[in-house]
Parts: structure tokens; C-alpha cells; sequence
């Protein structure tokens, strides 16, 4: 049976290099770690922490993000995603989300995600798409 740690902490570093940046200030234009590549690797950290606490043939899958972007973190700086696990109901699961350059926050926030038997998601999907 599955055993969660509320309270458990994951951290992860990321490179920010060109396929991380916006490039729609020009070619000139500051590159800068986009929002959703902050918000994919918050979810990634939090999926990473949860998974080792999931019974076999269980993953999860995102459901709810709510951060706020709040700092710029330019190509070639080292990025710390961080995630703690505050909650788990039934199925949903909660944790507080952090990015960090240093000291400075790049952004922060909540992150819920859903955990499923993949089998039977599988096939309800199969379903669907069937009609």
C-alpha cells in the first residue's frame, strides 16, 4: 500500500539553456527562462517526489497549477525547482512549488496532480477515443 510522507522535499537543477528562453522579444531580445518551461519543470519535480511513494502500475498527472512567475533567470543560469509534499486526498495530491536563481525567488506557488492506475487510464482513454 501506497506511504505518504507529508513533508517530503525533492529538489531539482536545471541549466536554462536556448530551448528554455523566450524568443519573442526579437533576435536581440533577453533569453530568459519562459513560464512554461518554469511551470513544466515545477510539475516534473512534484510528479519525481510522488512517484517513488506510489504503489507499482500508479503515476500521476497534473491537474492544477497555480504559481506566480515573479523573476528572470537568464540562459546559462542554474535553476532549483523545488517540491514539498503538503496533502494528500484520496487521489489528489498537493504540494508547494518553488524556482530559484540563488537566493532570488523566480517563482512559486501550488501544484496539484492526480494519482491514476495507468492500466485503467490507459483503457478509459482507449474508450474515448473510440466513441
Amino acid at each position: 500500500m501506497a506511504e505518504y510522507r507529508i513533508g517530503a522535499k525533492r529538489e531539482e537543477t536545471l541549466q536554462v539553456a536556448s530551448e528554455h528562453v523566450i524568443s519573442f522579444l526579437g533576435s536581440d531580445g533577453p533569453r530568459v527562462l519562459s513560464t512554461p518551461q518554469m511551470i513544466l519543470h515545477m510539475e516534473r519535480v512534484s510528479r519525481n517526489l510522488i512517484l517513488g511513494m506510489l504503489d507499482p502500475g500508479y503515476d500521476t498527472l497534473g491537474t492544477h497549477v497555480s504559481v506566480g512567475h515573479s523573476a528572470a533567470a537568464p540562459i546559462g543560469s542554474t535553476v532549483v525547482f523545488s517540491a514539498e509534499l503538503l496533502a494528500v486526498n484520496d487521489r489528489r495530491v498537493e504540494f508547494r512549488v518553488q524556482a530559484r536563481l540563488g537566493e532570488k525567488i523566480v517563482g512559486e506557488g501550488t501544484h496539484q496532480r492526480a494519482i491514476v492506475n495507468v492500466a485503467r487510464y490507459a483503457e478509459r482513454i482507449r474508450q474515448n477515443a473510440a466513441g
